[in-house]
């Protein structure tokens, strides 16, 4: 191919490539104008969606202030002895200083068995556990101990435990423990499982029985007469009338009886237990009445002489009868409450609430057990009938070791189950657990071990969480200030003030730099907070703090002077501790009725610092809100510019295209004029050689 010619589209011999390029850059001005508007518009909604973010953030710090779950309402407490007795306090809880003595924690059923070989095979059959009225069953196939130990376990449902403890290197012993703490949360073997814990030594048969306490009413003594409303002519308690035969007891009305406890009944897991009924009988106040109408006269006597008996006549006596109204005639008593106390040693009582025992339907008797170990210093059971128109039935109170109930009785017994015992403001309590929530309303005690001396908890304010809430509502008010600050100016030192920003985060905020200075929104918004939190609330007459600078929160809360700096000018809140510190310690049910308080008396919060900002940033962040109209309006606009951007690229398209055909066309006529020149030039070159 001949030098100088193109081929047509392809060779840029005439610079057709930078021609069409230069009138395509001034084609797409308007393509490049609408793309830098959509930039915009994205930057813009984005910049508000960091808005509501932020402000989202402050309206949550700002709801939990004044909400039902503020930190106002948090409780501490404050154990002396923390490794005895600890306690959680709800919300609800009232402040106050409570005495607390752990008598004993409340134990469960531990038992270790005495030393096996480590390859000790466990034989085939069905083991069950129990704990209480809840039973575990293991049908097991036989095999290693250790195996059968991890089967126990993984079939424990939170009942029972075992575990493999090493006594050497080719011995071990076997710890089976109840997972359940108190009298009734007995350990209970039975079936292959009560054979293996006697091969193993870990339980033997029980060696005692119960032991009836003395029936011969001759031990028994008259109990100190304590009626709840005393009368002048009642007759007191007496031990006369009671009876026996041998395996009941009838105390009739005004009868009671004391009945010595044997010694060392106090030690170990020893129990008292007896049966009772009441009945009816005629009451005894009729006899006593009759009897205080007439004076009585001493028996007139007799004689006897050589067989002969003279009696004497009945003396005559000149008093007066008394009025019935002036002989002070005792009423009947129907007392259902005071029957069973125990005794102690130093001559104080226990008194025993029948209402915690059951009631047999069918004999109708209340079974009382006693856990002897609740009364330390017991001497001796009493019984009291006060009444006057019923007499009690019981049976010879028995004696018996707890841990020897079910048959068996553990040789290297741990711990046995048994009830907490402690005692509340001088009151002895029990209970099956260590976790007590049913003595001080909306606290729950925890036991740990026995006392040395009176423990005392204090329920107190949690001002460390409340503090930790007020200075989280400082820093995201702030964000938000400082996020408008950033939008409606383009002073950079705006974003050099933020000193907690990463370098990331301020490169960010230098592109969102008077992004809206034109957008009254904002700074209205801005000035809107600025006069709520700088607001007076009187939620009483004899409120003492109403304002948020009284308790140390302020903009200019850390300067000495009351100068303001350009930072404080910006309306960024500050806060003193000392100042915060010391409201929350004495001010803080005023602190809390700042934030929000109930103006109308309808019981639901209306008003307070809190509550009012609250209303103020929902009205921004909510569906429908000011930046949810905001992004809508920029939703609309960023589709509409990509409509013409797609528009304009199109349109840009087909004319590059265009240039491109025209361009072409022009360089094709340019070569084939070439062409025709070239050829004229050779013909005529060869008709001069010719004519040579």
């Amino acid at each position: 191919m001949a030098d100088g010619i193109s081929i047509p589209g392809v060779s840029n011999k005439y610079g057709t490539n930078e021609t069409i390029k230069a009138l395509m850059e001034l084609e797409r001005k308007p393509l490049v104008r609408e793309q830098e508007q959509l930039e915009k518009y994205q930057s813009q909604q984005g910049a508000w969606r960091d808005v509501s973010q932020k402000m989202s953030s402050l309206r949550e710090s700002v709801k939990s202030l004044y909400s039902f779950d503020n930190p106002f309402n948090n409780k501490l407490t404050e154990s002396s002895d923390e490794n005895a007795i600890t306690a959680d306090a709800a919300r609800s809880a009232e402040y106050g200083t409570f005495n607390i003595d752990v008598v004993k924690p409340a134990t469960a059923d531990r038992f270790l068995s005495g030393s096996i070989s480590k390859n000790f095979k466990v034989e085939e059959g069905k083991y069950t556990f129990g704990v209480g009225t809840k039973t575990v069953t293991i049908n097991w196939k036989g095999g290693k101990i250790a195996d059968f130990i991890t089967a126990v376990n993984k079939r424990g449902n939170n009942l029972i435990k075992a575990s493999l403890i090493g006594v050497s290197s080719n011995k071990k012993s076997v710890l089976l423990e109840s997972l359940k703490t108190g009298a009734e949360n007995r350990l209970v073997l039975q079936d292959k499982a009560l054979d293996l814990a006697k091969s193993i030594d870990m339980v033997g048969e029980a060696k005692t029985d119960a032991t009836p306490l003395s029936s011969n009413t001759a031990d028994y003594t008259a109990p100190e007469t304590n009626d709840l409303q005393p009368q002048a002519n009642m007759p007191a308690l007496s031990v006369d009338g009671v009876s026996s035969d041998g395996s009941t007891i009838t105390i009739p009305a005004r009868g009671g009886a004391d009945i010595p406890l044997p010694q060392g009944i106090t030690e170990g897991t020893q129990k008292v237990t007896f049966s009772f009924a009441t009945e009816d009988t005629e009451d005894i106040t009729t006899a006593v009445n009759a009897q205080l109408l007439e004076p009585e006269l001493p028996v007139p006597g007799s004689v006897d002489f050589r067989g002969l008996t003279v009696s004497n006549e009945q003396s005559d006596t000149l008093l007066v009868k008394p009025e019935a109204a002036s002989a002070e005639p005792v009423q009947p008593v129907n007392d259902d409450t005071q029957f069973i106390a125990i005794r102690n040693e130093d001559g104080t009582e226990i008194p025993v609430d029948i209402t915690e025992f059951p009631v047999d339907e069918e004999t109708g008797q209340r079974k009382v057990t006693l856990s002897m170990e609740d009364y330390p210093g017991a001497v001796s059971l009493i019984i009291r009938n006060n009444n006057t128109g019923k007499q009690i039935t019981m049976s010879v109170p028995e004696t018996y070791d707890a841990s020897k109930t079910q048959g068996f009785e553990p040789v290297h017994a741990v711990s046995v189950a048994d009830d907490a015992v402690f005692k509340y403001e001088g009151i002895t309590l029990t209970r099956p657990s260590n976790d007590v929530d049913d003595v001080i309303p909306n606290v729950t005690l925890h036991l740990h071990n026995k006392t040395e001396k009176t423990a005392t908890l204090k329920v107190t304010p949690d001002t460390e969480s409340a503090k930790n809430a007020l200075i989280t509502f400082v820093g995201k008010y702030n964000q938000v200030l400082a996020e408008i600050n950033v939008l409606t100016t383009n002073k950079p030192e705006v974003i050099a003030e933020l000193d907690y920003l990463t370098d990331d985060e301020r490169d960010a905020e230098k592109k969102k730099l008077g992004l809206f200075m034109g957008d009254f929104s904002l700074t209205n918004g801005k000035s809107t907070m600025q006069q709520t939190v700088s607001a007076n609330y009187r939620f009483a007459d004899n409120a003492e703090i109403t304002m948020l600078n009284q308790i140390g929160i302020s903009t200019n809360a850390s300067s000495g002077t009351g100068g303001y700096s350009a930072s404080q000018m910006r309306g960024y809140l500050e806060v003193e501790e000392k100042t915060l510190d010391s409201m929350l310690e004495s001010k803080l049910e005023d602190i809390k009725n700042l934030f929000g308080y109930d103006s109308d008396g309808d019981l639901i919060i209306d008003n307070g610092l809190g509550y009012r900002l609250d209303k103020q940033i929902t009205s921004w962040t909510q569906s429908g809100g000011i930046i949810s109209t905001k992004t809508a309006t920029l939703d609309k606009q960023i589709k509409s510019s990509n409509t013409k951007i797609s528009k304009l690229e199109s349109q840009l398209d087909a004319k590059e295209s265009e240039l491109k055909a025209k361009y072409a066309g022009m360089e094709s006529s340019l070569n084939n004029l070439e062409k025709q020149q070239s050829s004229i030039e050779n013909f005529s070159r060869q008709q001069s050689n010719n004519k040579n």
